[in-house]
């Protein structure tokens, strides 16, 4: 079982990484049956099941729309045993000429040193506002949600 101290060391140097614009750590932190779920109704919110989901159906369609680099902001930190939660902002131009300037929770569990879970939750109102709709999943790949 991961303790307090090892779930919150790595998932501080998750947003450590991220707040300097490295996306990396997180992706090699992610274990291979990795799930992370977006909450809410919009058009992104569902269970992206495995790290090859979670990059292909999730993270490159998304950072496909960003005019420029994705700057997040962590301002705090809670950990407990294997969960971590995360309060954080984001801002980012979209190619559309939008500002996603997102806010968010998220909810990790962590598992053998690497990210089992993750449940984040954000401002939908804005995804719809400011986001296009991802490509509809693959075939191949089944979702939860």
């Amino acid at each position: 079982m991961d303790t307090t101290d090892d779930s919150r060391a790595l998932v501080q140097r998750i947003h450590s990484e991220l707040d300097k614009g490295n996306g990396q750590f997180f992706i090699d932190s992610l274990a291979d049956d990795a799930s992370w779920t977006l909450e809410g109704s919009t058009p992104w919110s569902r269970t992206y099941a495995g790290k090859a989901a979670i990059r292909e159906e999730l993270i490159k369609p998304l950072f496909a729309q960003f005019a420029g680099p994705y700057v997040s902001k962590t301002e705090r930190i809670i950990a407990e045993g294997d969960r971590v939660v995360v309060l954080f902002s984001g801002d980012v131009p979209t190619r559309a000429g939008k500002r996603y300037n997102n806010r968010y929770c998220y909810i990790y569990r962590i598992e053998g040193g690497k990210v089992k879970e993750l449940t984040e939750y954000f401002d939908t109102a804005l995804v719809q506002q400011a986001l296009e709709a991802p490509p509809a999943p693959g075939h191949l790949h089944a979702h939860a949600g």
